[in-house]
């Protein structure tokens, strides 16, 4: 039988799969799983009339170019009502700095492939999001942490693991960051640390690259339009590459999503988009496009806001009933995620196992660390699921951490 390892490439040998993606396996598999672990929009939030009417009209056959392909940066239109996206978030966006991508993930593939070679660094909070982790270990970068210090990234820590590696001759190219209700944690940084982060970046000539997903995802009761401020909008010298992304808001199934760099940053994500896709799905694109010359954007969010703080409340009321002292948390200040710290002995490793026996899931706090520490945190993801199941879920969470507790106390037989 041929043996296929000797055909891999080194980067291909290296992949390893997603945590978050092992655990949709599982639910796939399972009966009558909850999922606290993917980060998917709920389904009875989308605007499924709104788009039912803007797919049928575009479907018609009067314009043949809805189904064609498109050029490499995205709809012109669509581009164009991002840079009106962008303005409202107090950014300035040429549309030479605009591009299309199929979802974030293509997008920080595309900064991963422009700009790290094997061995450059790429500094990454502890814990940051697992696809970006993915996408920079997939071209062979080496990821370096930097701690947080009450949810938030540790400046000095950022100093001090700057000025180690470079005194080691390191090549830092960049620092990764998702300064609004971050995923896993569900922090947001404040004003004064993203000014603080640019002044670093200027001082040190480094790139951060500002990943922006659920921006408009803020909560009423304890977050503003203004805590959520790119750290792009003051940007002065060119230092940020932006990503956000349609997905949340609109549907994550249109795969549509943008970034806004630099222009000569532009022009060679472009060149490796060609490389990649060649074109991004024109009726997607048409769709997303139509959702926000018809209002369909503007309308969402807000619901959006109070919906997902709802299910947010519900799991904290849930994990206050069923488990005190047993976890803790920061309160996410929007977003779709709640970061639990379990308390000893228990770690979230060792409770996996009992979770899917008692018919939860969740993702292991350690797929989020690049150090592979973090084993006391799990990520609860609350956006999916309804009210009812996230309390049931909760309760299943509760049973199998007793019984992890139990199975650490049981003496092992000698032999």
């Amino acid at each position: 039988m041929t043996q296929y390892d000797a055909f891999l490439s080194r980067t291909a040998a290296a992949m390893r799969e997603s945590a978050i993606r092992q655990m949709g396996t599982v639910l796939a598999q399972a009966t009558d799983m909850i999922s606290f672990a993917p980060g998917y929009p709920a389904e009875d939030a989308l605007p499924w009339d709104a788009f039912r009417e803007i797919a049928a009209e575009l479907l018609t056959g009067a314009d043949g170019s809805v189904l064609q392909y498109g050029p490499t940066r995205g709809y012109r239109p669509l581009r164009d009502a991002i840079i009106g996206l962008m303005r409202e978030r107090d950014v300035t966006s040429p549309l030479e700095r605009v591009m299309v991508t199929t979802g974030s993930q293509q997008g920080l593939d595309l900064v991963a492939r422009v700009c790290l070679d094997p061995g450059d660094v790429a500094l990454m909070e502890l814990p940051s999001y697992t696809g970006a982790i993915t996408a920079f270990r997939n071209v062979g970068a080496s990821l370096v942490g930097v701690r947080q210090d009450a949810g938030e990234i540790d400046l000095d820590d950022l100093e001090r693991t700057t000025a180690r590696l470079t005194s080691e001759g390191r090549r830092v190219k960049f620092l990764y960051l998702v300064p609004n209700f971050q995923n896993p944690t569900g922090s947001i940084l404040s004003r004064a640390r993203r000014a603080a982060v640019l002044e670093w970046a200027g001082r040190h000539d480094l790139l951060v690259i500002e990943d922006d997903p659920y921006r408009d995802l803020y909560f009423p009761d304890v977050a503003s339009d203004a805590d959520t401020r790119p750290l792009a909008a003051d940007d002065a010298d060119g230092r940020v590459v932006y990503l956000s992304s349609f997905s949340k808001t609109l549907a994550p199934g249109f795969r549509v999503a943008w970034l806004v760099a630099p222009e000569p940053l532009a022009a060679r994500f472009e060149l490796a988009k060609q490389a990649e896709d060649l074109c991004t799905g024109v009726l997607d694109q048409r769709v997303v496009y139509e959702s926000c010359r018809r209002g369909v954007l503007a309308a969402q969010a807000p619901r959006l806001r109070a919906h997902y703080q709802h299910k947010r409340d519900v799991m904290v009321r849930a994990l206050e009933a069923a488990m005190p002292g047993t976890v803790g948390w920061a309160m996410p200040r929007g977003g779709f995620f709640l970061w639990a710290r379990l308390a000893p002995p228990v770690d979230s490793n060792a409770l996996l196992p009992h979770a899917q026996t008692r018919g939860v899931i969740y993702v292991p706090g350690r797929a989020f660390f690049i150090d592979g520490t973090g084993s006391e945190f799990m990520r609860l993801s609350f956006s999916s699921p309804p009210p009812e199941r996230i309390e049931e879920g909760v309760r299943r969470l509760a049973l199998a951490v007793q019984d992890a507790v139990t199975s650490s106390r049981t003496p092992t037989a000698c032999t």
